[in-house]
């Protein structure tokens, strides 16, 4: 049975996840030839990259018996019963990369999940506010209901599915007041099932590091092994 962080770690590379999901998607096995037609990638490059995914045991290939004499040829294709592990296409590289990240970083640096999460979720605000997160420029300070719809559509686009609880007053913006967001679907359940003290940690770094905004920020957060669904609250208002 394959690993499924060391499969994490080896789709972590840009051009080797490019492939696999070429090859996930196609109708068809596809030769070398067509998959660095595709991606535009040199033929060898591809060929390492097929090799490094067929030994972790995500991909196959069988013999091209329309190929031309010479190097053997060879047809690839996804193994079917490997990329379900629970992670949905969407959110499937952004977990290898954060994986990947944590294998990275040196032992005992800043490299924990949930480290790993909060610089993550910090790149995604960033991206959205349009900035760098320069420490020398305070953000703006924008109304509470907006900074709290950004948290969720943010969330969202992730595959949690928040819902803000129905039972709370519609935010203000004046007075400090605490929202509660339950995430209704999790695009990691099954592995964060398997290591939630990995997979639930990340998933609270990136809610703290998106909500970290002059508006709106994370109070708490419940993880699967405290209540299903999963659950943050953030407090809204002025500091």
């Amino acid at each position: 049975m394959v690993d499924s962080l060391s499969l994490f770690k080896v789709l972590a590379d840009g051009s080797r996840y490019a492939i696999y999901q070429l090859l996930a998607d196609a109708d068809e096995p596809l030769s070398t030839t067509a998959i660095s037609t595709k991606l535009h990638l040199h033929p060898n490059t591809v060929r390492l990259h097929l090799e490094k995914m067929r030994e972790a045991g995500l991909l196959e290939a069988e013999p091209d018996r329309h190929g031309s004499v010479g190097r053997p040829q060879y047809r690839w294709k996804a193994i079917a019963e490997v990329p379900a592990f629970g992670v949905e296409r969407g959110g499937f590289r952004l977990l290898s990369h954060l994986l990947a990240e944590i294998a990275a970083a040196p032992q005992g640096g800043a490299g924990s999940a949930f480290d790993v999460g909060r610089r993550a979720g910090e790149r995604r605000r960033g991206e959205r506010n349009g900035d760098q997160l320069s420490t020398s420029a305070r953000p703006e300070r924008t109304p509470a209901a907006a900074c709290l719809r950004a948290f969720v559509d943010e969330l969202a686009g992730l595959g949690f599915d928040p819902v803000i609880d129905p039972d709370g007053d519609p935010p203000g913006d004046g007075d400090e007041q605490r929202v509660a967001v339950s995430f209704s679907r999790c695009p990691f359940r099954e592995l964060a099932v398997l290591y939630p003290d990995l997979v639930c940690e990340l998933h609270r770094g990136l809610s703290e590091g998106i909500a970290s905004g002059a508006e709106v920020r994370l109070e708490s957060f419940s993880s699967l092994v405290d209540q299903d669904p999963c659950r943050a609250e953030v407090t809204l208002g002025a500091r």
